[in-house]
């Protein structure tokens, strides 16, 4: 019996179908390359940048805002100044690297003719932003953090100089001599045993203690234990107006002396031992009261270190620390600086634009 032919068609189809697909298949791989890829959405910038972008924002508000008030002869025309100064060293150095045509700017002759706003909103003001920044610090990177936190506190002791150079009352946070923290940390949550000094840590270190938190919190205690030297030197030879505060301030630093060591043990470090004694500056005994102020400008960068390099409590503590120093440096007629914790080259920040001026207001989360 012989095979039927094949029909000729029946052959042909899976030829056809095989070259429909693959015609199919081009013409959908040029479409979708001829088609533009979707830009991704830009990221959000890190925290520590933002926080950076929000200061330097309101910075050159506050300062514009002061620039204004003074123009107007709002109040004493030198603390006013000084509000500006320090917001300008502030801004210069809370900007990005950028060309000085890339910050807004006002005239100053705009500055002159705007409506200030009254004195108590400039006070206000600086110590919202103050806060602002002191809380961004709990969160922000290391360097950052240190840059965020001594601008805040500056801000805030702006904010009490300017209120109490206007007869306007003081917002909360802006005192002289805030509170502070001075009581050490739970000892029941550490899993250290006392070390000797420069020894390494136990294996079983809490997490994040490093050499370099113990190193910063070590000389913190050194400057405390140094400053309770100094206040005893002082007491005999303060005026009995001085010498109440005096004492009351050298119980808080025994406090914090003792509150640092703790910390420290938590962290798996100890302390050197203590010296006997100190060498004071020779006008020290002399004018004693602004030997104080000395002392305690000394101790903000050891409190500035705590806080670039800590996280959680101790960084928490460290600010507290901070500011309380700052509060009790300018109680003694001491400058603590326009960044209270960071040491600056002036010369070496950027500059800002002539006029440079406010910003948009950053939102508040």
């Amino acid at each position: 019996m012989k095979d039927r032919p094949q029909d000729p068609a029946r052959r042909i189809r899976p030829f056809r179908f095989a070259a429909g697909a693959l015609a199919a298949l081009v013409v959908l791989s040029l479409g979708f390359a001829l088609i533009p890829a979707q830009e991704p959405a830009p990221s959000e910038p890190p925290f520590s940048e933002r926080a950076r972008a929000a200061a330097f924002t309101e910075a050159l508000n506050l300062r514009s805002a002061g620039m204004r008030l003074a123009a107007a002869g709002a109040t004493d025309p030198g603390v006013l100044d000084g509000v500006v100064t320090l917001l300008t060293i502030q801004a210069r150095a809370l900007q990005t690297p950028a060309p000085p045509a890339a910050v807004p700017a006002v005239s100053a002759s705009a500055a002159a003719t705007a409506d200030p706003p009254g004195i108590a909103e400039l006070v206000h003001g600086l110590a919202e932003s103050g806060s602002a920044r002191v809380k961004d610090a709990e969160t922000a990177d290391g360097g950052m953090a240190r840059l965020l936190a001594g601008a805040g506190t500056a801000q805030l002791l702006a904010a009490g100089r300017l209120a109490a150079a206007a007869g306007v009352p003081a917002p909360p946070g802006a005192a002289a001599e805030p509170d502070e923290d001075g009581s050490a940390a739970d000892s029941s949550a550490s899993p250290c045993l006392a070390t000797p000094f420069g020894s390494a840590a136990p294996a079983g270190a809490r997490a994040g203690a490093s050499s370099t938190i113990q190193q910063a919190l070590a000389t913190v205690v050194a400057v405390e234990q140094q400053a309770i030297y100094g206040y005893q030197a002082a007491l005999p030879r303060l005026t009995p107006a001085e010498a109440g505060p005096a004492s009351e301030i050298l119980g808080r630093h025994e406090e914090l002396a003792a509150a640092a060591e703790e910390r420290l043990r938590l962290d798996c470090g100890a302390s050197a031992p203590q010296q006997p004694g100190y060498v004071l500056d020779g006008g020290f005994l002399a004018a004693p009261a602004a030997g104080l102020g000395k002392l305690e400008a000394a101790t903000l960068a050891s409190y500035g270190d705590v806080v670039a390099v800590a996280q959680g409590q101790d960084r928490a503590w460290a600010l507290s620390g901070l500011q309380s120093a700052a509060g009790r440096a300018a109680r003694w007629g001491a400058d603590p600086g326009p960044v209270p914790g960071l040491a600056l080259d002036i010369d070496q920040l950027p500059a800002l634009a002539d006029g440079a001026g406010p910003g948009p207001s950053p939102a508040r989360s």
